[in-house]
């Protein structure tokens, strides 16, 4: 398989567009003796997958993507052929979120529960193969954002953020990606699937299950009527009832063509979000999200 990027390379013309963050983050990976990335599969997670491997060689560099109900079959395919193309080891350990009463829940602070449960297990894994190092994909944005229990936990549990410390934000890491030739350079964000389900609703895989599937159909289905979507979410909001985002400029066509929101099925009600897609909508309706960063 061709390499993703290659290791000890000259920087790109990326890297001092934005303003030598990415020297800075190869120069703090290469302090490092080895490291293991918490490799969702996502744009920034892969960046910084491919930068170790072009710090420290691949061979001081592994990448472990959790395999939970929470996370699409395809994106684990996909985060494999990634690690294989920089040749890194790849593995994919199994989490429990679901034995985690406050993941359950599915409170304010699920995210916590989430990330304390991946380094219950990626950090054993990392101390088991002597990799000196776990690494998450956190970047400044994540950082600025505030509402992040999932970052404070990852934190408390000794695990690294090399992005967000070299002060590299989304759009930073989508130029220098793509100055790398990384495939992941224009990937939409891919949350976890719990984030798929309102707050207060409770997580259950049949849950989790559900909104993958109805989102693959749907996706399908817009496919096959010639709509081009990128981002899309079904959302669900409890009671029966599914929440569609697309792409904002897309609503209005979606819109036009109401039939299509009939391949979402399992659920009572089916309704079209006329803002569009938008990270972190569910954190909108928190009554107060403030107790939870």
């Amino acid at each position: 398989m061709t390499s993703q990027a290659t290791p000890h390379t000259t920087p790109a013309p990326a890297d001092q567009a934005a303003g030598g963050a990415v020297d800075a983050l190869l120069e703090r990976l290469a302090s490092l003796p080895s490291l293991m990335v918490a490799f969702s599969g996502g744009a920034d997670s892969a960046f910084l997958l491919a930068a170790a491997v072009r710090a420290l060689g691949p061979e001081r560099v592994e990448a472990a993507t959790a395999v939970s109900p929470s996370l699409p079959q395809a994106e684990l395919e996909r985060a494999r052929a990634f690690a294989e193309g920089l040749g890194v080891v790849h593995h994919a350990p199994a989490t429990d979120e679901l034995s985690r009463e406050g993941y359950r829940a599915n409170a304010g602070d699920r995210c916590f529960f989430c990330k304390t449960e991946l380094m219950s297990v990626v950090g054993p894994l990392a101390a088991s193969r002597g990799v000196a190092a776990v690494a998450t994909g956190t970047n400044a944005d994540d950082l600025a954002a505030g509402f992040r229990p999932g970052i404070r936990a990852a934190a408390g549990a000794g695990a690294i953020t090399p992005l967000a410390d070299a002060g590299l934000t989304k759009a930073e890491i989508r130029t220098a990606s793509k100055a790398w030739g990384l495939s992941t350079w224009d990937k939409p964000a891919a949350a976890c699937l719990a984030s798929r389900i309102a707050y207060g609703v409770e997580v259950t895989a049949d849950g989790l299950r559900r909104v993958a599937d109805a989102e693959q159909a749907l996706r399908e289905a817009l496919a096959a009527a010639a709509i081009p979507v990128r981002n899309l979410r079904v959302r669900d909001m409890g009671g029966g009832t599914a929440k569609v985002e697309v792409d904002a400029e897309l609503v209005a066509e979606v819109a036009a063509r109401p039939s299509l929101l009939a391949a979402v099925v399992g659920f009572a009600e089916v309704r079209l979000d006329e803002q569009g897609f938008r990270s972190g909508a569910m954190n909108e309706l928190l009554p107060n999200p403030e107790r939870y960063r």
